[in-house]
């Protein structure tokens, strides 16, 4: 990697009139405040359609794009809607994502626009509708009707309460879910409650929905169509400018997922389609009982069978999305935390061996970071120096310890790293400074960095700046120097996650002097 600075923000934090940020004007705008800021680095976390609790962790699809991320404008410009359907939007407040309403205003939107596109499209915006879905078709036609039927079956339970069909699903799965699993699972029409034929993907069924479904089939794969049509118009124009984009995919894909449903044998699934055992880490940092993620484990002689064939197209989608992609919890590759399907925490876990690296020789060499943090053992960072790829170093974590931990950038073993003042997982760092960290690792934290602690936030960019990583990325959080109460996500809580937006008035010029000021005398 090129010495480099940039912003961690997602896109759904961008200013926008339709209740969360988008691929329109705000969008354009930071990546404008970017250049100015003579930042090389634009961050995100992954760019799915968000499932369970809205995060992006949690994807209906680990090769489909945020439908949300959408702009109504981008779409009025190609006469798919018009000024009339546009203005009735709701009162959203400006500065957080509020899920639920965003989520009904803009699906119905964007349902105005498939309409339109039906009746009004032109011949090169067909062909161009067309050509993506062929290109696409490996992934795109499972996950289609996947979100189809789901759809469906949430609409036709909708007011079904306690059916026969309902108490018979109770019935079969008694002894494997508890009662609020049970409704969560059937009224959310999660996969495996579906018919068991469909569920089972037997050939006459999946002929027979598609065509039941064909049109709303056809509905979701135009909203893929135009997500991935608007995001690559925004990233030649960051690029154009100058900026690469890192990405960011979970090691993991949710249970719920077409990923899952289409590809069962690559899972640790027992016949009924119910993990056998479930992702998670052990306590640490975050969590006294660790975090029990929910996730399927993969089934790797399956994709060393197949030769990774799976993972090589998950990769290389990815990539064409982003410039540089970030893998979470990269330690999973060496060992994973398996906790089994019902415990309550991830406590009774135990670690079992990865694939290790032979997934990456299949790979080859690509532009990728290993999210390295938590435990770390000498395996995962012999598997991490095998690969090539840099790890990170999270300053928030340095100055708990003594002057020997490996987050404080003295310590740093290679420039192939990539430093942040904190994650999407951290509090933002004045929150971390002034409610967060002990009193020891406060007065640490000055005496290292010979500050008086009152800007917390820049002493810390100041730092990230300065270091000797090959990269340094600050999230948007602490470039606005802004409080706990604007964190992105905590882990392990369930609600009042994802939820962070930002005003336009918000990023200043005096922001992009500062960092253009100190990319300039740390040469990056």
């Amino acid at each position: 990697m090129i010495r480099s600075s940039g912003i961690l923000v997602h896109p759904t934090s961008f200013p926008s009139p339709y209740g969360i940020g988008d691929m329109g004007s705000g969008a354009y705008e930071f990546i404008d405040f970017l250049k100015e800021a003579s930042q090389k680095i634009w961050q995100i976390l992954p760019l799915g359609p968000t499932g369970f609790r809205d995060s992006p962790y949690q994807s209906f699809s680990t090769f489909a794009g945020n439908p949300y991320l959408i702009s109504p404008d981008l779409l009025a410009a190609e006469k798919y809607l018009e000024d009339s359907d546009i203005c009735g939007k709701p009162p959203f407040p400006a500065d957080k994502t509020d899920y639920g309403p965003v989520i009904g205003y803009k699906t119905a939107l964007t349902r105005k626009a498939y309409e339109r596109f039906k009746s009004n499209a032109g011949g090169a915006q067909k062909h161009a509708f067309e050509k993506f879905c062929a290109d696409n078709a490996f992934w795109l036609n499972d996950y289609s009707l996947f979100m189809a039927a789901k759809n469906y079956f949430i609409e036709q339970r909708r007011y079904d309460y306690d059916s026969p069909y309902f108490n018979e699903y109770c019935e079969k799965n008694l002894e494997l879910l508890t009662e609020d699993q049970m409704r969560d699972n059937f009224y959310g029409a999660v996969w495996s409650s579906w018919p068991e034929a469909l569920a089972k993907r037997e050939e006459s069924a999946l002929k027979e929905w598609s065509e039941k479904l064909a049109d709303d089939v056809l509905f979701y794969q135009f909203m893929q169509y135009e997500f991935f049509r608007q995001w690559a118009l925004l990233k030649k124009y960051a690029n154009e400018a100058g900026i690469s984009i890192i990405g960011d995919i979970p090691i993991f894909v949710a249970m719920d997922s077409s990923d899952v449903w289409a590809h069962n044998s690559l899972f640790q699934l027992d016949a009924n389609g119910y993990p056998l055992a479930v992702a998670g880490v052990p306590p640490d940092y975050f969590s006294e009982t660790g975090q029990l993620w929910g996730n399927p484990l993969y089934f790797w002689p399956a994709h060393k069978k197949d030769n990774y064939a799976w993972w090589i197209s998950r990769i290389t989608s990815a990539l064409n999305l982003v410039d540089i992609l970030r893998i979470d919890h990269f330690r999973g590759f060496e060992s994973y935390w398996s906790v089994l399907f019902g415990e309550k925490t991830a406590v009774k876990g135990k670690w079992v061996k990865g694939p290790g690296a032979g997934l990456f020789e299949t790979l080859g060499k690509l532009p990728i970071i290993a999210e390295d943090l938590g435990v770390i053992t000498e395996e995962v960072a012999e598997l991490r120096d095998k690969t090539g790829f840099p790890g990170m170093r999270v300053l928030q974590f340095a100055f708990g310890s003594d002057n020997t931990d490996r987050f404080l950038p003295h310590n740093f073993e290679t420039a192939n790293t990539v430093v942040y003042t904190g994650t999407h997982d951290n509090n933002t760092t004045k929150g971390w400074y002034e409610e967060e960290a002990t009193q020891e690792e406060r007065d640490y934290f000055r005496r290292y960095l010979n500050v008086s602690g009152d800007n917390a936030a820049w002493d810390m960019i100041r730092l990230a700046f300065s270091s000797t990583a090959a990269c340094a990325v600050v999230p948007i959080q602490d470039v606005m120097n802004l409080g706990a109460e604007y964190r992105m996500n905590t882990p392990g809580t369930a609600e009042g996650n994802w939820q962070f937006r930002y005003t336009s008035d918000m990023l200043t010029p005096d922001m992009a002097e500062g960092l253009k000021y100190l990319s300039r005398i740390f040469n990056r």
